[in-house]
């Protein structure tokens, strides 16, 4: 096992992730886990829910290899033409 400099640090919101999971956007279902941000691998339209919001939002021509610093509880399939995004938590 490597050894974590860092293992009696507290997580936080502008703490690197220390968990990153593909997402497969859907119009049912909510994240497992909610992000601090994520990363779009292929450029292209992201919608989704941010924690606090009711309502969903479109991030219109996400770059390739962008990071977007939103905590999110869902991407949607509708209207996200990104792919390879990765949840970063």
């Amino acid at each position: 096992m490597p050894r974590d400099p860092f293992q009696n640090s507290t997580d936080s919101l502008i703490s690197p992730a220390q968990y990153c999971f593909a997402i497969t956007p859907s119009d049912s279902g909510d994240l497992d886990r909610v992000t601090k941000a994520l990363y779009i691998g292929l450029g292209g339209d992201v919608t989704l829910r941010a924690l606090d919001n009711d309502v969903d939002v479109t991030f219109r021509n996400v770059a390739s290899g962008a990071i977007l610093d939103v905590r999110v509880s869902a991407v949607r399939a509708a209207g996200t033409t990104a792919a390879n995004i990765v949840g970063l938590a």
